[in-house]
């Protein structure tokens, strides 16, 4: 040890030894910080990196030498050999980037001990390749012990750096890799010249204009300029991330269509603001926006102006906003706006500012159309006290809005969560009817106008609640079509149902009624053909009702499911008919098997010219279609005999038959086989 610090002293420009030094902190830094980024990326990348940290490596622990050398003072004129001064500089750069290259390979766990001491290895062959190209005026021997020590001090600290460096998740542990990397650079070199032996040559004698200065100084300003490089790359890299996880984050946060803070960015504004407002006198309002006729710009001129239609209010919104004003689209046409107030007049204010840009006409291409919202608006801490309540209650208010016929903004009121629970408990009870046996089918008879003659029998729907009793169709059919119930209780009367008239002693048609939902989120033509194949019903006893609204949906997938319906052999009835918004278009489109005319009609037809003159039409209509009408809602003797005086194919109501069971029906066939 104590030759080691003669030769640093003795033999050694202080002033160069502390220039190699600082190229060597320099290159250990960049080194050790482009070995992580190569560790961290994977593919073509880590070969980049680990390319770029060989290069640094390799020059800057080369130029420590070439210095070091350069500050060495043997007493006698020196000369370097060119070709193997260029050797070792490629010996230094090509070890050091395959080492490091398995040391971030992951092949075994002992991968960076092993690549760090093929480092240390490289380091000593560079100084040794360099050394040979040492010409000194002298005779050259070497002290063993230290040589083999140098290369040992090398291979053993390069390797611990390079295992510290890759496992360093703290600024302490870089720095500890960093001082590793050092010593195993410095010791090699110094115990490496401490094992150089020179022995002048007779008359040699030491050069006086002496260039090393000069020299060192240029590989030093070689040094940093390859350092800088490498340091350029990482930091534009990290630019280049840096860059591109704001563009993931800005997508992450804002809707693509709009660039509309989405769903995840309010939730998160709303919880900040919650946060802000809770102690303070400051309110928070929420907005739930529900554009109203969005969907028939999707339907009557494409998608396409649909996204421009969205585009240009959510423009319109953003350009309105001021301080503690936000707005976000958080799917389909639906819109969500916070406002932070202190005076309710300014919350008025902003819902008069958003009504009016969303309610204003938008003109795209070759149309206009004024769009129009309902919205509901919930308040903190008044409707709520956490922010999932008050977005629930929000949205109970929009739903009041879009089912107003005057009012297209509504508060929330405390009497909504009343209805709303209600509701929630129906629709739990309704899910348990079918296994408790609480579900039946009643039948409602149909016959001939002109005969008498039964024709068939309606199945209609009947659930006997244990504590409410019977629950009226019109009040839990629309909550099992909200709630997708409907698909289960659907398939649970078809084949109720065809089991029921399978047994029945005469062959008479069973009419069922079919869901909107069921077009949209069932295999319907696969349902009916089971459901006939299970109950043995012939296909031509079967026939399925539908309103006009069901096909307006969406009309070409219900008219298709139609069409692999009525290849089974299935009849295909309108049913109530004339309230539809493109009646005669309907019966255009697929050829139906009977009309269902719609009970509203009889109402009034004993005192009404008008509404008479309607039956007289559609009944005109169905003959010159050649499709079969039936009335429903009779309830009085003059209704049906003004039908059968205008030449009405069939009749159903309470005059001819109230819905009963299966076993009234049996009782009503025998009555009339035996009349």
């Amino acid at each position: 040890m104590y030759s080691v610090l003669s030769c640093i002293v003795g033999q050694h420009n202080v002033w160069l030894v502390g220039l190699a030094s600082l190229v060597c902190l320099a290159g250990v830094g960049v080194t050790l910080s482009l070995l992580h980024r190569a560790a961290t990326t994977g593919g073509l990348q880590r070969y980049g990196w680990n390319f770029l940290t060989g290069v640094a490596a390799g020059a800057a622990i080369w130029c420590t030498h070439f210095i070091a050398m350069l500050a060495y003072n043997p007493g006698v004129p020196v000369t370097f050999m060119p070709v193997l001064t260029v050797v070792s500089l490629l010996v230094a750069v090509t070890g050091a980037g395959l080492g490091f290259a398995f040391a971030t390979s992951g092949l075994t766990s002992a991968a960076p001990m092993i690549g760090g001491s093929a480092v240390g290895l490289a380091v000593a062959a560079m100084h040794y390749t360099g050394m040979l190209a040492y010409r000194i005026d002298g005779i050259v021997a070497w002290d063993e012990t230290y040589l083999l020590t140098s290369i040992a001090l090398s291979i053993i600290f390069a390797g611990a750096a390079t295992r510290s460096a890759l496992r360093a998740d703290t600024m302490t542990g870089h720095l500890s890799a960093a001082a590793l990397f050092v010593v195993a650079i410095v010791s090699l070199h110094f115990t490496g010249m401490t094992a150089l032996q020179i022995t002048p040559l007779n008359g040699a004698v030491e050069v006086a204009d002496d260039p090393s200065t000069a020299m060192a100084l240029a590989v030093a300003g070689m040094a940093l300029v390859i350092i800088g490089a490498g340091i350029s790359s990482y930091l534009i890299d990290d630019r280049a991330r840096y860059d591109s996880y704001q563009r993931l984050q800005h997508m992450a946060l804002h809707d693509p269509l709009t660039g509309l803070p989405n769903r995840t960015s309010f939730t998160n504004y709303l919880e900040f603001e919650l946060d802000r407002a809770e102690g303070a006198k400051r309110k928070v309002a929420v907005l739930e926006i529900d554009l109203d006729r969005f969907k028939e710009v999707n339907d009557l001129r494409g998608h396409q102006a649909g996204d421009e239609v969205l585009k240009v209010i959510a423009d319109r919104m953003s350009n309105l906003l001021r301080e503690g004003e936000m707005v976000a689209r958080v799917g389909g046409d639906e819109f969500t706006a916070v406002k932070t107030f202190i005076d309710p007049v300014t919350l008025v204010e902003f819902l008069e500012r958003l009504q009016k840009v969303i309610f204003e006409p938008i003109e795209i291409s070759d149309f206009e159309v004024s769009i129009g919202a309902s919205i509901g608006v919930a308040i903190y801490p008044d409707d709520a006290r956490d922010r999932e309540n008050l977005l629930s209650n929000a949205d109970l208010a929009m739903y009041r809005a879009k089912a107003s016929a005057t009012e297209d903004i509504c508060f929330y009121e405390s009497s909504m969560d009343e209805r709303v629970r209600a509701r929630r408990v129906l629709a739990s009870d309704l899910r348990d009817a079918v296994k408790k046996n609480e579900l039946s089918l009643h039948y409602q008879v149909q016959t001939s106008i002109s005969t008498g003659e039964v024709i068939g029998y309606e199945a209609l729907l009947r659930w006997h609640h244990p504590v409410r009793g019977a629950v009226p169709p019109v009040e839990f059919i629309p909550i099992a079509e909200e709630t997708g119930l409907i698909l289960e209780l659907g398939e649970w009367v078809l084949k109720t149902a065809c089991a029921a008239a399978a047994k029945w002693s005469q062959p008479l048609k069973i009419a069922i009624n079919l869901s909107p939902v069921q077009f949209i989120h069932s295999d319907l033509p696969k349902l009916v053909e089971d459901a006939l194949k299970e109950s043995g019903l012939d296909a031509k006893r079967l026939e399925l009702e539908l309103t006009e609204s069901t096909i307006v949906e969406n009309k070409e997938r219900t008219l298709a499911i139609l069409q692999k319906i009525k290849e089974l052999g299935v009849s295909i009835a309108l049913d109530d008919f004339g309230t539809g918004y493109s009646s005669l278009e309907t019966l255009r489109s697929f050829p139906f098997d009977k009309i269902k005319l719609d009970r509203c009609f009889m109402q009034d037809i004993e005192v009404s010219p008008q509404s008479k003159a309607i039956i007289r039409a559609v009944l005109a209509l169905g003959k010159s279609l050649s499709i079969p009408i039936l009335a429903e809602g009779i309830e009085t003797n003059c209704q049906f005999m003004i039908l059968k005086d205008e030449g009405c194919d069939a009749a159903q109501g309470y005059y001819i038959g109230r819905p009963g069971p299966s076993i009234s029906i049996e009782t009503e066939q025998e009555d009339l086989l035996t009349a």
